[in-house]
């Protein structure tokens, strides 16, 4: 893949690199960055208006494949995932056959080895994400596993999560935890006085509190990092904040639809809406924004969560969890937190391109010669429409469909490979 872009606003933060220039990549790699004139038999592409960065990376996302692929397989996620501007991304284990041992470690990989996008799987801690023994780390991770986790539940105990940080730890991989006390889990939204008008059963903020401070205490008790998934609560983003302040190694991440969504989304019934851990109330929703502005909270991750169509046309109680988001992240990014002066585009290219990676000890692409090109091309300030039947996903359970966003990916490039959005 040989291709010129031409006056193109190259920004990476962590090589302090920002100016507008021309980029020659040939065969995936980049040769030249400065001014080029057009080459015979080069693909020259010019976009007004636009940014190259690192791409970007969101390490939290669900594709169902292994046992149900009706809503997404490995390669409709990556589709998903290229046409929303990411040109890697961490899969969750909680697949219906749970990703639990090296052979279904090596299977992800190996599905997805061809493609554009960097499909790296997470595997689980436990044995079927059971929570009853640990799962094989240390051969998960010889074959390629970049993180553990039972996500989906907790793990289940503090003497489990003792053991499974003091093994993470030992092959350098971190364990991402999906925080809820199962006693007070299984209700269809945030408890108070919206769940009480619609008569939907309620899950409290302190089912997620509550395991946030117990990973915490048992994180510095074994001096081991901790990443705390999907956070959702005003309070548990002081709990991270406080946990920050005295050194430990806690980081955390946010989706958008945390960040701009709340409970009363829900008095329309509309399962879209329906997800875990639930929409909260608005001042929670005002803590995230905060912990996205002050470093508390260190990523935006999109927890894409795919399912068919007739497993959500059903009653409110009975549809199950989530949203997919890979392909409004970006746009509802920057159209929440860049264009209303909350994060800076450096701020946002640390949370969806260079944290994610620094988490999980990947290497960070640099925009220099001679690394290989692995870009976002994008245009902050580009005016569209969500129309959920344009997605690359599968499936089609978004509340954001019909909103009008600004800014949107244009371009990846990775793997010796090219895609142009639509």
């Amino acid at each position: 893949m040989d291709v010129l872009i031409k006056n193109i606003h190259l920004i990476n933060p962590e090589q302090n690199l920002d100016t507008v220039t021309d980029l020659l990549i040939e065969n995936g790699v980049i040769k030249r960055i400065g001014k080029i004139e057009n080459i015979n038999n080069v693909e020259t592409l010019e976009f007004s208006n636009a940014y190259c960065v690192p791409g970007f990376f969101d390490m939290h996302v669900h594709f169902r494949e292994p046992g149900y692929e009706q809503a997404e397989t490995l390669l409709t996620g990556a589709n998903s995932a290229a046409e929303g501007g990411f040109t890697g991304v961490a899969v969750m284990p909680n697949t219906s056959l749970a990703i639990d041992n090296g052979d279904l470690v090596n299977s992800v990989l190996a599905k997805t080895k061809s493609h554009l996008v960097d499909v790296l799987p997470i595997g689980a801690v436990t044995v079927g994400r059971k929570g009853e023994h640990l799962a094989p780390m240390a051969e998960m991770a010889e074959e390629g596993a970049v993180a553990f986790s039972d996500d989906g539940t907790a793990v289940k105990t503090a003497k489990l999560l003792r053991y499974a940080l003091e093994y993470s730890g030992m092959l350098n991989k971190i364990i991402i935890e999906h925080c809820e006390d199962e006693s007070l889990a299984g209700g269809a939204m945030n408890e108070g006085k919206i769940s009480t008008e619609l008569g939907l059963p309620p899950v409290p903020a302190i089912a997620e509190e509550l395991t946030i401070a117990r990973d915490i205490v048992v994180a510095e008790y074994t001096n081991s990092p901790i990443h705390i998934a999907h956070i959702s609560t005003k309070k548990s983003v002081e709990l991270v904040r406080h946990a920050k302040e005295k050194g430990l190694k806690i980081t955390a991440e946010a989706t958008p639809h945390h960040f701009t969504l709340t409970e009363n989304a829900l008095k329309s019934y509309d399962t879209n809406y329906k997800m875990n851990p639930p929409l909260r109330t608005e001042e929670d929703k005002l803590a995230i924004i905060a912990g996205l502005k002050d470093g508390t909270i260190d990523v935006i991750a999109s927890d894409h969560a795919p399912h068919a169509v007739e497993d959500k046309e059903v009653e409110f109680t009975f549809a199950p969890n989530g949203i997919i988001g890979l392909e409004t992240e970006l746009g509802l990014t920057l159209t929440e937190l860049y264009h209303k002066k909350i994060l800076t585009l450096e701020e946002i290219i640390y949370k969806l391109s260079v944290n994610p990676r620094k988490i999980l000890r990947l290497p960070l692409p640099r925009i220099e010669i001679g690394e290989k090109a692995n870009l976002t091309i994008f245009d902050a300030d580009k005016l569209w429409t969500v129309d959920k039947n344009k997605f690359k996903s599968k499936s089609r359970n978004t509340p954001f469909d019909k909103k009008l966003l600004t800014g949107k990916a244009l371009a990846v490039i990775n793997n010796n490979q090219l895609h142009i959005i639509d």
